[in-house]
């Protein structure tokens, strides 16, 4: 039964991508596609010893290497990237799955249902929110790797924040993306690089775009500037607005975790763009994909907490039972 449900989910996944790959129900369909698989899966492991083998071991490493993984690099995270809260952002998440597995280990299936009903609506809400970081990750590295159209009349190149007034590495992937798009086409597109100000920056992150490009060959006439953006969303709205109309079809370049996100974004705001990603430091993956989880989460919170508190609210309708 779980197979033919994995079957219709995979289906509407792929009529959703054929229809508009931008769409966060993708993702929702894609993530329930390879739940039901696994618990077809789980399912016919009775009948092959093997298949239960992997399992378990696959379930041992989610339960257990995975929270220590990501408390291990949100101390990395620490480090190397400075002492803000976004940067304990794996590190957080390793500990709620740590005690979310501690409090459904230490309180088992406890004759008191009191005590089951508060448990069951934390196990819920953290599955429910597993569920949909797994679906936003699983469908992150999909769409990364759709395969995009050629001949970009312009190219936006989406800021960061710079290190000592300097294009940091992170920025430095972007660019260097967009260069080697530039360079593919043979008729040069205009690049526009977007970003402003940060209140600890001396100068504007597309200064420092527009002379990262210079220096590397990129013509100035080439290049337009947009330096008062500071989200994704007025990334892509001023820096298009500086375009003519007729400089289609366009492509934006960030990083590789924001490429879906900015997708999204440019999708809400009725742009017809394609979106190139940029590789990233791997140390750095964990929390940027939570970041942008977090965002888009916080996105659509209405819809989010209306189901979130939909699933905690069972364990305790249990109990009139």
């Amino acid at each position: 039964m779980y197979a033919y449900l994995a079957a219709v989910a995979l289906v509407l996944f792929v009529l959703g991508v054929a229809k508009e790959p931008r769409r966060v129900s993708n993702a929702v369909w894609l993530g329930t596609a390879a739940l039901f698989a696994l618990l077809e899966l789980v399912v016919r492991a009775h009948e092959a010893p093997w298949l239960k083998t992997v399992l378990g071991v696959a379930f041992v490493v989610v339960a257990m290497i995975l929270p220590v993984a990501l408390i291990a690099n949100g101390v990395v995270m620490w480090r190397r990237e400075g002492h803000r809260l976004r940067n304990l952002l794996s590190l957080l998440a390793g500990v709620g799955l740590a005690a979310t597995a501690v409090l459904s280990l230490a309180t088992g299936p406890s004759t008191n249902p009191w005590l089951n009903a508060p448990v069951g609506s934390v196990v819920f809400v953290v599955a429910y929110a597993a569920f949909l970081f797994g679906c936003f990750l699983l469908y992150s590295l999909v769409y990364g790797r759709l395969r995009r159209r050629r001949g970009f009349a312009a190219i936006i190149v989406l800021g960061a924040g710079l290190a000592n007034g300097q294009v940091p590495p992170l920025l430095a992937a972007r660019l260097d993306r967009a260069i080697r798009i530039f360079r593919k086409e043979c008729h040069g597109p205009l690049i526009v690089v977007s970003g402003g100000r940060g209140p600890d920056e001396t100068r504007t992150e597309a200064d420092a775009m527009r002379e990262y490009l210079v220096d590397r060959g990129i013509p100035a006439d080439k290049i337009l500037t947009e330096d008062q953006a500071t989200t994704t969303e007025e990334n892509l709205r001023l820096a298009t607005a500086l375009l003519p109309a007729n400089r289609r079809p366009l492509v934006a370049v960030t990083s590789n975790y924001h490429v879906f996100r900015t997708a999204v974004t440019a999708r809400r705001l009725g742009l017809r763009l394609d979106v190139a990603g940029a590789p990233t430091a791997r140390y750095f993956l964990p929390s940027a994909f939570l970041r942008e989880f977090a965002a888009l989460v916080a996105h659509y919170r209405l819809t989010n907490i209306a189901a979130a508190g939909l699933l905690a609210l069972i364990p305790w309708a249990m109990l009139l039972d």
